[in-house]
């Protein structure tokens, strides 16, 4: 497997990242086989491993640290946080209380005493940046978290972060974490570029589109796992964005074939052969799963190919505003004209 620079940071990072947000009660509930899953990925040389507090409320960030145990330091750790993690208001966000907290409750449940990549999960509009930056700079400071990292800005506020860090004298995010597939090519206008043009690292999640991309959805197909549940828009067949979804499917889906690849080898190795994705964030819940999706790293597309995708999958379009995962925490009533 070749290895890449995660940003300017020096650190080396497989092109494919083990998303864990399928080990627990969300995904697979199976303990044991969940550890078979990432200790499959650490064996085919998967050295960065991406979780989150809110996975399965905690328990997939257990579940990793029980795989980690004698294999930690051979592995860049990334986990999140933001999401609410109870019913206490104060229990969540990006304040400076709620990230000193937390910051031990998964150290705890990661079992390890430092943290390689932590990100916040989402902006906050109600927080102001420079609080979030400050308490992030005071844990890498302190030894607990080596790097930071943001997930699902924007350009503007990828930049906005940026500049705070350098006026203020404090740690900068590294990476970014967006979403990006095929099907959700939004972040080509803004944020790729601003990630690009600060020296970030990137790591994408969803690169399969929620299963659009490997086969899982049809006409006639319902979210049936509590994850995607919670996201029954982005699942609705009866909208016409998602009709126009499985048009664009099909159409791949010949694309792949004239290329001798699966569909899901062709989605993630569009994903990771853009020049602004560092890794691409793979959420196997099953060990087939996992052994479906590791050939991709061997994938180059060709110019051939690639127009053929923007003939189906316009460049900078995400074809379901759904799937985009931006402004649900900025987009407030009161950030609205009316």
């Amino acid at each position: 497997m070749d290895y890449r620079l995660l940003g300017r940071t020096g650190v080396s990072v497989s092109p494919l990242a083990l998303g864990a947000m399928m080990f627990g009660p969300w995904g697979n509930d199976d303990r044991d086989a969940a550890i078979r899953i990432i200790h499959r990925a650490l064996d085919a040389g998967i050295n960065f491993i991406d979780t989150a507090d809110i996975y399965s409320g905690g328990v997939s960030e257990e579940i990793v640290g029980e795989a980690l145990r004698g294999r930690r330091d051979d592995v860049v750790l990334a986990t999140k946080f933001f999401s609410p993690m109870d019913d206490d208001l104060n229990h969540r966000g990006s304040s400076r209380r709620w990230i000193m907290q937390e910051v031990e409750n998964s150290l705890r449940r990661l079992g390890t005493d430092y943290i390689d990549l932590y990100q916040v999960h989402r902006p906050n509009p109600n927080v102001d940046i420079e609080e979030t930056l400050g308490a992030m700079t005071d844990l890498v400071r302190q030894g607990k978290v080596r790097y930071i990292g943001s997930s699902t800005f924007s350009g503007s506020e990828i930049v906005e972060a940026q500049w705070a860090s350098r006026e203020r004298g404090l740690e900068r995010f590294v990476t970014e974490q967006p979403p990006y597939s095929l099907l959700v090519r939004g972040i080509e206008l803004d944020v790729l570029p601003a990630i690009q043009k600060y020296g970030m690292g990137s790591l994408s999640y969803s690169p399969l589109g929620g299963g659009w991309l490997s086969g899982s959805w049809s006409k006639d197909s319902a979210p049936t796992s509590p994850a995607r549940k919670r996201l029954a828009a982005r699942f609705d067949m009866s909208t016409p964005a998602n009709r126009r979804k499985l048009e664009i499917v099909d159409g791949l889906a010949q694309v792949a074939e004239d290329a001798g690849l699966t569909m899901i080898e062709l989605a993630i190795g569009f994903v990771i052969n853009h020049p602004g994705i560092t890794s691409a964030i793979i959420g196997p819940r099953t060990l087939e799963q996992l052994e479906s999706q590791l050939p991709a790293v061997k994938v180059h597309l060709s110019t051939e190919i690639l127009d053929r995708i923007d003939a189906l999958a316009a460049p900078g379009v995400t074809v379901n505003p759904a799937d985009h995962s931006y402004g649900d925490n900025t987009l407030t009533l009161t950030a609205r004209r009316r």
